[in-house]
């Protein structure tokens, strides 16, 4: 697969998932959650993420949250900032560049096509770093905890959600990108770059 340097809601991403052996798979799934009992998509206002406080006991992620816990793979994610009135976008990654895995869910539901499958991103409460752009970050999972969080079995919400805190702020950096990013058409590496003082 190529790379990507810009994603967007609506388009269709890989996640990974555990199995009940304990085996992982990437799967493809489009990014904005359809839970399997709605009825008509299209009256549905698919969300693109989930509080990681709330989402075990929300009708829209409760089901996901007990039974398809899944890992979004990236390397950085966009967050905008408020300057001088206009929205400024920021790329947050880790210090090292090493890519990480972001908690999300995963939803199926049957489509006239057939399996549909659909996520979300949980959120939590932003680290110092992050605080200073926006008021919720991806929950990034940390590896040692990749198991724990994708285990079919695991049922203790308590558990679960004490893996979804904010992430270190030391092993994360940010800084200010192209307003290009703003076109989700646009997919270049130059996204990647700072801007220039």
């Amino acid at each position: 697969m190529a790379p990507r340097f810009n994603v967007a809601p609506s388009q269709i991403l890989p996640v990974v998932r555990q199995n009940r052996d304990g085996s992982r798979d990437f799967v493809f799934a489009r990014w904005g959650l359809v839970p399997s009992w709605v009825r008509d998509p299209a009256k549905l206002n698919r969300p693109i993420n989930a509080k990681a406080e709330t989402a075990a006991i929300k009708p829209m992620f409760r089901h996901a949250f007990r039974k398809n816990r899944i890992l979004v793979p990236a390397d950085g994610f966009y967050e905008w900032k408020a300057v001088a009135g206009k929205k400024q976008p920021y790329l947050i990654r880790m210090r090292d560049e090493a890519p990480f895995g972001m908690a999300g869910l995963l939803e199926h539901w049957q489509s006239p096509e057939g399996d549909a499958r659909t996520f979300a991103v949980l959120t939590t409460e932003p680290n110092p770093l992050m605080a200073q752009i926006h008021n919720r970050m991806p929950a990034i999972v940390r590896p040692e905890d990749y198991a724990a969080w994708l285990a079919p079995e695991a049922s203790d919400v308590g558990v679960l959600q004490s893996l979804l805190g904010p992430y270190p702020e030391r092993a994360m950096a940010a800084y200010p990108v192209s307003r290009k990013v703003n076109a989700p058409t646009y997919d270049g590496p130059d996204l990647l770059e700072p801007l220039a003082p």
